[in-house]
C-alpha cells in the first residue's frame, strides 16, 4: 500500500494540526496511506527565547527567517536515512499546478515541506539545501502554512485507494485538458431553476457526451487558455468545435438582448 511520508516545518504548527485532523487528509492517515510529521522550528533554537527570525542585514522592514532552525530540523529529519524531497513555499517559486500534484501523489523520497514566513527566509537556506521553491499563485499570503496544506491536499487526494470513487479524482478540473462540468443533485427543480433533461434519462451514453461537451463550453467560458490542448481526440476536437460555436451564439444573442 502506497504511504506519503511528509514532514511540514512551521513556526506556528497550530495552523497546520487541526487541518490534517480533518476529512480526506485524516481518512488518508487512518487507511495509512499518509504520514504526517508537524515540526514546531523554534524547537530546533538553542537560545532561551527560542529566536527564530531576526532582522535584515542592510536594513528593511520586517523580519527574516533564520537559517539554523531549518538546517538543525532538516538534519533531524535526514538521520532516518531515508532519501527525502524538499519544498520551500514561496511567491517566487514553481506555480504549483495539477500536473505537480499526481507527480507528488506518487513521490517515492520522504517529503518535507518549510513554510515560509514574515518577510522571508535567510537565502542561505536555498543555497545550502537542495530545494524547490512552489508557489501556489501570484499573490503574497501571511505565511507558507497554507499553501503548504494546498499542496498536501491536493497530492493525497491523487493517492489510489484514498477516495472511495476513484473516478472522483480523473473527472476532476485539470485532471483533464478542460475544467469539469455542471453538476446537480436532488431536488430536481428549485426556485424555478430545473435539473438538465438528460441527466434524469438513465442513457449514459447521451450523458456522458452532455458532460463531455458542457466541460470543453465551461473550460471555453471560463479558461479559454486549457482548451487548446493538442492532446483532445478527434471527437473531443469535434465537441470543442461545437462548443465554440454555442459560446459565440451565446454572445450574440446577449449583445442583440
Amino acid at each position: 500500500m502506497p504511504c506519503l511520508e511528509c514532514d511540514i516545518l512551521t513556526l506556528f504548527p497550530r495552523m497546520v494540526q487541526p487541518v490534517i485532523e480533518e476529512s480526506i487528509l485524516k481518512r488518508a492517515r487512518e487507511k495509512g496511506m499518509l504520514s504526517v510529521a508537524v515540526y514546531n522550528l523554534r524547537d530546533f533554537t538553542q537560545d532561551k527565547h527560542q529566536t527564530a527570525d531576526d532582522y535584515p542585514y542592510g536594513g528593511g522592514g520586517g523580519m527574516i527567517m533564520k537559517p539554523e532552525p531549518v538546517f538543525r530540523a532538516v538534519d533531524e529529519i535526514r538521520k532516518g536515512g531515508r532519501p527525502v524531497r524538499i519544498l520551500l513555499t514561496s511567491p517566487q517559486g514553481r506555480v504549483f499546478n495539477q500536473e505537480m500534484a499526481f507527480e507528488l501523489s506518487r513521490e517515492a523520497r520522504r517529503l518535507v515541506i518549510i513554510c515560509g514566513h514574515y518577510e522571508g527566509i535567510d537565502e542561505r537556506v536555498k543555497m545550502g539545501l537542495d530545494l524547490e521553491e512552489i508557489s501556489v499563485g501570484d499573490f503574497v499570503l501571511t505565511g507558507g502554512e497554507l499553501p503548504a496544506l494546498v499542496i498536501l491536499d491536493a497530492a493525497v487526494r491523487l493517492i489510489p485507494g484514498v477516495l472511495n470513487d476513484p473516478t472522483c479524482a480523473i473527472q476532476e478540473s485539470f485532471s483533464q485538458p478542460f475544467l469539469d462540468f455542471p453538476q446537480f443533485t436532488r431536488p430536481v427543480e428549485f426556485r424555478g431553476m430545473q435539473v438538465p433533461e438528460i441527466l434524469l434519462s438513465g442513457n449514459h451514453q447521451a450523458v456522458a457526451r452532455w458532460r463531455k461537451q458542457q466541460a470543453l463550453l465551461n473550460t471555453l467560458k471560463k479558461r479559454p487558455d486549457l482548451a487548446f490542448s493538442e492532446n483532445l481526440s478527434m471527437e473531443e476536437q469535434q465537441m470543442l468545435a461545437e462548443a465554440r460555436r454555442e459560446l459565440a451564439e451565446s454572445v450574440i444573442g446577449e449583445q442583440n438582448s
